[in-house]
Parts: structure tokens; sequence; C-alpha cells
């Protein structure tokens, strides 16, 4: 089939400026020619592609919702273009590079120390060093609050006890940020690959995110210095959830990228698959299917260009966020399912996309937040009555 053309019913292309359209135009050309030839056979293997981690930091796509410690700010709006094109290859390769953005530099630069700073962000940046983010755990997903990990001071350092589960880039991290309690309150603290005490294990036999490291990682009397305390974490959970929305922003239009692929793979499928001498996307059925599919994408496309806009405005709320995420995340798992489902047999096959971005999908609707929990989030700003505490 011709190469990948982005559906873009509402021709947003023209909101964007030139340097956010040069942006997307680039992304995609380094997505076709290093990633695209090798995904299928990182998905099959259960393996990232570990080669294409510092071509990420030459071109600045780590680190690019900050500025400064070597991170190339790209604005709100080239934040989410990269996501998205990152994730039109493959959900895992969009988790990296959100982990490394959001869950890793953006804390570090948010509440680390300078010297924190200065030890990190370049490294992280350029990606010579990895990061991960140790929030969720085995009993509190949903309930962040509820962890159990505990840090507790022993002189001129803590002693961390506890565990962290399904988290990404676990076991080829150089540095996690792990979110515990101190004296009963939520505090974050890097830790260091290699520190005694400190643990990974990778979760294998998944049918999701193949291309992705997912690990445990486990804390047993693991002793880490004052100085890898982070600071400004002392807001407590609000912190954590504040790189959580950064992170998640990030998704919405990231899964753009799945329905986008998704779309253009139905499309030309249905116009050269001949049955009963004609092309499948004549009839009806196809048809209905194309325009609700192309419908649903076009409108999470007009949400994430105006949670760009309140971005860059300062003005975006967490709740904004939710409703995104969750609407974005079942959409662009409606688009695969459809697809799969218009290519027949065929759709699951490595051959074809489709079936790669569902299952990768399924993971992505309930990580960062699940659809009822975003659902949750949005009603209790409508009610103005929070569902859960």
């Amino acid at each position: 089939m011709a190469g990948y053309e982005e559906l873009d019913f509402f021709d947003l292309n023209s909101e964007l400026s030139d340097d956010e359209r040069l942006l997307k135009e680039t992304v995609r050309g380094f997505v076709d020619k290093e990633l695209m030839p090798s995904i299928e056979h990182h998905f099959e293997a259960g393996t990232f592609p570990l080669e294409v981690i510092p071509k990420l930091g030459e071109m600045g796509l780590l680190g690019s919702a900050v500025e400064g410690y070597g991170c190339t700010d790209a604005g709100p709006v080239g934040y989410g273009l990269i996501c998205q094109e990152l994730e039109r290859c493959d959900s895992g390769v969009r988790s990296f590079a959100s982990v490394q953005t959001s869950l890793v530099i953006y804390p570090i630069f948010t509440f680390g120390s300078e010297e924190q700073k200065q030890k990190w962000l370049p490294e992280l940046a350029a990606g010579r060093k990895i990061g991960c983010f140790g929030l969720t755990e085995h009993k509190h997903g949903s309930n962040p609050g509820g962890m159990e990990t505990v840090a507790t001071e022993d002189g001129d350092g803590y002693i961390l006890n506890g565990g962290k589960m399904w988290i990404t880039n676990g076991s080829i991290a150089d540095v996690a940020v792990v979110w515990g309690k101190l004296n009963g309150e939520v505090r974050g603290f890097l830790v260091e690959k290699g520190t005694p005490g400190f643990t990974t294990n990778i979760i294998k036999n998944k049918f999701s995110l193949r291309a992705s490291v997912t690990s445990e990682l486990l804390f047993r009397n693991c002793r880490i210095p004052k100085a890898n305390l982070l600071p400004g974490s002392h807001i407590g959970l609000k912190a954590p959830l504040m790189c959580l929305s950064s992170a998640r922003y990030g998704i919405c239009w990231g899964v753009i990228g799945c329905a986008t692929a998704c779309f253009d793979e139905a499309l030309k499928y249905t116009k050269d698959r001949v049955q009963f001498n004609r092309p499948l996307a004549s009839f009806q059925l196809i048809q209905r299917k194309l325009a609700l599919m192309a419908t649903e994408i076009s409108k999470a496309q007009l949400m994430v260009l105006r949670l760009g806009r309140l971005k860059e405005r300062g003005e975006l709320k967490h709740y904004q966020v939710s409703m995104a995420k969750r609407n974005n995340t079942e959409m662009a798992l409606q688009a695969a399912r459809d697809t799969r489902d218009m290519l027949g047999a065929a759709g699951i096959c490595y051959d074809f996309q489709c079936g790669r971005h569902m299952l990768n999908l399924e993971s992505v609707n309930t990580y960062e937040g699940t659809s009822d929990i975003h659902l949750l989030a949005v009603g209790g700003q409508l009610t103005g009555i929070p569902a859960f505490s």
C-alpha cells in the first residue's frame, strides 16, 4: 500500500504554526525511517528498540516539555505532536518518551534541587540515561494515596521499603523517580540503579505493549542519601498527580496517532479489496464505519488542539485532560477494533498494524487512570460532589 496519509478532515494542519508543522513532518519522517521497519519484530520478540534512544535524544524528542538543562521545549502542541507521531508507530515507543519526558524529566525539573537538575536533566534529555516513574503498587492503582512504600529517616539518609508494579522502563532505568510515604506524607525520591536493596523484575508474557519494558520495582532496606529526596515534593500526592497530568496530556495526543494509522489502513484496504466485483469501500456498511471513524478522530483532534492552546496560556485544568484521555483512548481502541473487522482475517496478521494497535490500546485505556476513574473526575467537577475520596 502507499505511504501513510493523515486524516485531517477539518484542515487543522492550517491551525498549526510553521514550527509546529515542521516538527510534525520531521518526527514523521524519523518514525517512518528509524522505527516502522523494525517495530513488528520488536512487538513479536517482546523487546524495545533500545538503539533509537540516542537518536530520540539527538532530535530533542526527550525533555520536549521543559526548557533548559539540555532540554528543548517544543511547546505544548509540539510535545503533543511528538507523542502523536511516535504512537502512530507503537504505543510502547510513545510510552518510553512520555515516561522520560513527563514522568522523569518533568518531576526533577519541577520538584528537584539545582544539583539534581544539573546531574540528571542533560543526561536524560540526550538519552544517555534512562528514567522510570514508580507510583503504582500491587494493591494500589486507582488509589495511589493508599501506597505502602515507606521511607524512614536514618542518619544522613533514608531507608526505603516497598514495591512498585507495572513500571515502564523499570528494568532499563538508570534512575527511578519513586513515590513513598515519609512521616505519613507522600514524597518523591531518586533511586539510582545499583543501589543496594533496589532490584527489578521484567514482566513478561504480555499480549499488550510488547515493544515496551514493563517491570516490578522492589525496595528492601534500600538506603538512599538525603540529597536524593525531591525537595519540592513536600506538597504530597499533588506532586505525582501533576506529573501524571502532564503524561496524560501526551496520551490524549498520542492515541490519535494510533487511530489515524488504523483509519489510513482501513481506507486503503477497503478501496483495494474487491468483493462481489466491487471494492469493499463502495458498500454502505463500510462507508458508514469509515465515516463514523473519521468523525470521532476529528472530534479528538479538535479536543487536543484546544487542550494545547489552553496549556500554552497556563489555563489547562486536570479535569479537561481527564475528559480527553478517556474519550480519545476509547475512540482509538474502537478505531483499531473497527479496522480489524474491516480487514477480516488479514487484520490479525503482522502485515497490518491494526491488531497491534488494538492490543496496545487495551493497556493505554487502563494506565494513567482508567476510563471509569476519568469519568468520575469529570463527574466530580460537573456536580461538585466527589465520587471517591
